[in-house]
């Protein structure tokens, strides 16, 4: 399990994650909701120990993540979509990856092939489109096998064709008993692919429910969030 627990962080008298407490249990896809500036990569942030927590803990299987042994096995994630060195090919980005972290190296054509790279594995990472790199970049966090698996924006640059591959890959990783959770602002693609919502707006947690619940008295995802985060949006349009 992941656990947010009282998280809170402050940037120079600015709250960006405000107390902060839930939990992303194994066998679903929880997604991760809110709109701009509502905390979300920060929260991740802080999970991947890239930010230290002004309190408050975020944790992985009762740990935090800095102080697990076999971090990769734990929990793979991926933050952004500029994962390798452009110089290096998909294949050598993920073997150092796999060598650093002593995994097998077999493991790296397995990522590979499941991630739809194998025709491009010796091709430079430079050259990739945005798409290619987001493959790579999920290929990478699914590397260690982890028991979690966190992605951040993962469609970012997908086409139709990778938003189905990667809809069905989240599903059999929560099929699998793993602990999945996908920060996303496609409320559609969330609404086929989570079974459950974690909603924050302004660093606080506005809903933690399932996304039938949710969604049974307005009839689909977007007006109900849309309710939720009316009074935690900085910008947005006229009401």
């Amino acid at each position: 399990m992941i656990e947010f627990t009282r998280l809170t962080k402050r940037y120079r008298g600015a709250t960006a994650v405000d107390g902060l407490t839930c939990t992303v249990r194994p066998g679903r896809v929880t997604g991760f909701l809110g709109p701009n500036g509502a905390g979300k990569s920060t929260t991740l942030r802080m999970l991947l120990g890239l930010s230290r927590p002004s309190s408050g803990s975020a944790t992985v299987g009762g740990r935090r993540y800095p102080g697990l042994p076999d971090p990769l096995r734990r929990l793979g994630a991926l933050l952004e979509a500029t994962p390798a060195h452009p110089e290096r090919t998909a294949r050598q980005h993920l073997r150092a990856l796999a060598q650093t972290h002593g995994l097998p190296d077999a493991r790296v054509g397995q990522v590979l092939a499941l991630a739809g790279l194998g025709p491009a594995a010796d091709r430079r990472a430079g050259g990739f489109s945005l798409g290619m790199r987001q493959r790579l970049g999920i290929a990478g966090a699914l590397l260690g096998d982890p028991a979690a698996v966190v992605l951040d924006e993962p469609s970012n640059g997908l086409d139709p064709d990778g938003m189905r591959w990667l809809r069905l890959l989240l599903r059999e990783l929560a099929a699998q008993g793993r602990t999945v959770l996908v920060s996303s602002h496609l409320l559609s693609e969330m609404a086929l692919t989570a079974q459950h919502l974690l909603v924050i707006g302004r660093g606080r947690l506005l809903a933690d429910a399932p996304i039938a619940e949710l969604t049974a008295a307005n009839g689909s995802l977007e007006p109900a969030y849309l309710e939720l985060t009316r009074d935690a949006v900085e910008f947005g349009a006229p009401r």
